[in-house]
């Protein structure tokens, strides 16, 4: 047993992120999968552990379980600065907060489980509607990070020459990209950094085929 549980779903991205900064952290965990098709994340027993029933959670023994991807990343960086997923530098971890925020926050709530099946029950969506909605907005999305990831201070990955908070979103999100037909070939910055942390062992551990309920 461990310090920690991650009740995570193998295919959210959300969980691909923590999944990765706990790799990188070095930080053994106990994992809890739930199949978000046959709705056990609305389990009485999660429910309680996330009223909001989202993926993922992090259980820390005795002491309290963290929700929200985003706001687990920063507690790991600040419990476990080594290695660090922000900048030393606040314009560096602003900008890295910015580049991870185009994923977390503008393409991935709109593209989630329950939007798209939100589409489809109370619109009517079906499959090609529905993979038109994510596309859409991951394109849009995948346009500006594009952009920003021409700055120079994109280096190796996002921020310089060591993987950090942004190149684990955007690793995540490449999942779904794939899944959804998202045409990648317009964003070279991005598939070359997307590249660079594929070959990385930390990252590779993450991704969602390598997790005990992949099915």
């Amino acid at each position: 047993m461990t310090d920690h549980i991650l009740h995570n779903y193998f295919r959210s991205t959300t969980s691909v992120r923590v999944r990765i900064a706990l790799a990188m952290k070095g930080l053994d965990y106990d994992y809890k999968g739930y199949a978000l098709l046959g709705n056990e994340h609305k389990s009485p027993a999660y429910l309680a552990l996330n009223p909001q029933g989202l993926m993922p959670a992090l259980e820390i023994k005795n002491q309290a379980v963290l929700t929200q991807s985003m706001a687990i990343l920063e507690y790991l960086d600040e419990a476990h600065p080594t290695p660090p997923l922000l900048p030393k530098d606040p314009l560096g971890r602003a900008r890295v907060r910015s580049l991870s925020q185009i994923i977390a926050v503008d393409i991935h709530p709109i593209n989630n489980l329950r939007v798209l099946k939100y589409l489809e029950t109370e619109f009517g969506a079906d499959k090609d509607a529905k993979f038109k909605w994510f596309r859409t907005w991951a394109a849009a999305g995948m346009e500006a990070l594009e952009v920003r990831l021409g700055e120079t201070e994109t280096g190796q990955f996002c921020h310089g020459d060591t993987p950090g908070m942004a190149d684990i979103c955007l690793y995540a999100q490449m999942f779904n990209n794939e899944r959804f037909g998202v045409d990648m070939t317009p964003y070279p910055h991005i598939m070359r950094i997307h590249k660079s942390c594929a070959a990385l062992p930390n990252f590779i551990a993450g991704a969602p085929m390598n997790q005990p309920d992949a099915k």
